[in-house]
């Protein structure tokens, strides 16, 4: 009988091995698709960051962690993902604090505009390389479209077999390890120009108010700041298009909240002059986006709100950190001129 079982456990061991080694072959790899790997990079430095910044593409092609260590002496990191709605940034930022406390935590506002889950490509990006945890459990449970299963998540092989006969040779070069994340400490550098095209502003919001489920995310995310002693600082980042529209009337529920929860709420869409933005120059997609030399003004013009209403002093005379973040601002810098120079 003694026997009997182990034999058992260990066909049920190798069952569960040769499963999770196929759906790592299987799984997408994201080696051509910058967003799918940005979760993941956080943890080659995770911990000692002033400033967490969490929320959709509007911070991580938007705000330039290099360039605030540049101007404010400031350390930073961008966990944002494409369309990373509010439960998104929830368990990521509840994930973040089981590495770190930041004193600053910012979030960008936008994605409160969707209530219920929009689409697996999205959760797979911001999940697929998010560490096992509970956090992740939880994100997944809250975030799945009808079609899919918590199963396909802990085995892929169910969900992608039909790669099977598609796989190249990335996929085994990365069977377990994922592919180097690319970003500036979460930033994707975008070079491009294309700008912006006239267009009449929207008046009529698909909603008056912001959805009450995603409301409660925000109210999850302020509880957990402050249980762990960091400031919450809600932002809109500055945009200029129809595909992006910041309502008035989402405006006020926001200004109204932020009372409300005694919180700092930053529209920063009415600044873009003052930040110096102009966009004919510094969007890459006709002012979806900020391109590389607008995100730097809005790091800029953000960084000294953050260095002097939060008491965020300079750490460029701690060594090791200066060299560290010297590092990183030499690489930004080198990659965005290769970047221009192929444009």
């Amino acid at each position: 009988m003694k026997k009997k079982i182990i034999i058992g456990v260990a066909a049920v061991l190798i069952l569960v091995l040769l499963l999770s080694t196929l759906g790592a072959l299987v799984r997408p790899k994201y080696v051509s698709n910058a967003e799918g790997l940005l979760t993941g990079g956080y943890y080659e430095d995770a911990g000692d960051h002033d400033v967490l910044l969490i929320g959709d593409c509007e911070v991580y092609e938007g705000f330039v962690p290099s360039v605030l260590w540049e101007e404010y002496g400031i350390t930073s990191y961008v966990r944002g993902g494409a369309q990373q709605l509010a439960w998104h940034s929830y368990y990521l930022l509840e994930e973040t604090f089981k590495y770190e406390t930041p004193k600053v935590v910012v979030f960008n506002v936008y994605a409160l505009k969707y209530g219920e889950p929009q689409s697996e490509a999205y959760n797979r990006m911001t999940f697929d390389t998010m560490k096992w945890s509970s956090s992740k459990l939880r994100g997944i449970l809250d975030s799945m479209t009808e079609d899919e299963s918590i199963v396909d998540y802990i085995f892929p092989l169910l969900r992608y077999h039909s790669r099977i006969t598609e796989l190249e040779r990335e996929d085994f070069r990365y069977l377990f390890s994922d592919p180097e994340d690319a970003s500036d400490n979460g930033y994707l550098i975008k070079t491009g120009v294309r700008p912006m095209k006239p267009f009449d502003p929207i008046t009529e919001p698909p909603e008056e108010m912001l959805p009450e489920s995603s409301m409660e995310y925000l109210d999850k995310m302020k509880e957990l700041c402050d249980k762990n002693g960091a400031k919450l600082v809600l932002i809109k980042a500055p945009t200029n298009s129809r595909g992006y529209w910041w309502y008035d009337e989402w405006e006020s529920q926001m200004i109204e909240y932020a009372e409300k929860n005694q919180l700092d709420y930053y529209n920063f869409i009415s600044d873009a002059e003052k930040i110096g933005i102009d966009w004919q120059t510094d969007t890459y997609d006709e002012g979806l986006h900020l391109n590389a030399n607008g995100a730097e003004k809005f790091t800029k013009y953000f960084g000294s709100i953050l260095a002097e209403r939060y008491g965020l002093e300079s750490r460029k005379s701690e060594s090791d950190t200066a060299a560290k973040w010297d590092a990183y601002l030499e690489e930004y810098r080198k990659i965005k001129k290769e970047m221009e120079e192929k444009e």
